[in-house]
């Protein structure tokens, strides 16, 4: 079985790991390995899968940026600099957005005017892979699973197919992240731009990197608990409509993983809903991305 190096460059950090069979081990650089994985979080419309990357990828990857610069900036600079490491070895790139292309047009369509959607605006989802390794782990049909980290999203799994989620055309939508507003009145940001002054720019950099948690108070003031929890709650709701019942609520990431206050107020909150198991699955990132790069190169 094939050594996967994968390399994983999120919006607020870089993990590199060497995985050989079914263990992975946290590495500090571009070791030598018979494949490399990357994360890339937006794929847009086109890459659904798995894909070997070579110029024209990268280029691709670079205009999904403006969609997502947050995401695919790091991980292009990531790409560009372990191609020049390890310059003989297959480079895969495994997209967010791929887990998510299942989910119904219903769930994934705006309605907003047919020329908009031309243009490719709809629900793409993100965090798939976090999220399928979530599901991997776990056996029950119906899942909600609760991404909370620096982005926070929640998705609806049916047996084992993302039938909706959170985030939607870029990674902005959604619930309150750490620096992230999620989903805002569209209203209340033109009133901004026409009435305020603000400029595209100020515009695209407060609802990044001002808003969210950060915006409130943080995760242990009171008002930013109560927003974080209850927006996260009726998200996980929204789910579990999609989905005709719940049998898991599943917790991953920074926050979900450490933070049992938040897990139990979720839950709370949830109560109307009736009996469901509550979970907390660290996300294996690296095993899903490595598993990919040996299935496309078999």
């Amino acid at each position: 079985m094939i050594t996967v190096l994968t390399v994983n460059a999120g919006s607020t950090s870089l993990k590199l790991s060497l995985v050989e069979g079914d263990e992975s081990r946290p590495v500090e650089g571009f070791e030598p390995a018979d494949a490399v994985g990357h994360r890339v979080v937006h794929g847009g419309p086109t890459y659904t899968e798995p894909v070997l990357i070579d110029d024209e990828v990268e280029w691709a990857i670079d205009e999904l940026s403006r969609i997502a610069p947050l995401h695919n900036t790091p991980a292009l600079r990531a790409i560009r600099e372990a191609r020049a490491a390890l310059p003989d070895v297959p480079h895969v790139a495994v997209f967010d957005t791929a887990f998510h292309s299942t989910i119904p047009p219903e769930a994934s369509t705006y309605a907003i005017p047919p020329a908009w959607r031309d243009w490719g605006i709809r629900r793409y989802g993100f965090h798939g892979i976090a999220v399928q390794s979530v599901v991997s782990q776990v056996e029950a049909e119906r899942i909600v699973v609760c991404h909370l980290g620096g982005g926070c999203s929640v998705t609806a799994v049916l047996h084992g197919r993302s039938v909706d989620t959170t985030m939607g055309f870029t990674p902005l939508e959604g619930v309150p992240m750490a620096t992230r507003s999620g989903s805002v009145d569209p209203g209340a940001l033109i009133y901004l731009l026409r009435e305020r002054g603000l400029t595209v720019t100020d515009l695209d950099d407060a609802l990044e990197h001002d808003s969210g948690l950060a915006a409130l108070g943080g995760l242990d003031g009171p008002l930013g608990f109560s927003v974080y929890t209850y927006r996260i709650a009726g998200a996980a709701a929204q789910m579990a409509m999609a989905l005709g019942d719940i049998d898991l609520l599943a917790f991953s990431g920074g926050v979900g993983e450490n933070r049992a206050d938040v897990r139990e107020a979720i839950a709370g909150r949830l109560g109307h809903l009736g009996e469901f198991a509550v979970e907390v699955v660290p996300a294996r990132e690296e095993l899903v991305i490595a598993r990919a790069v040996r299935e496309l190169l078999d």
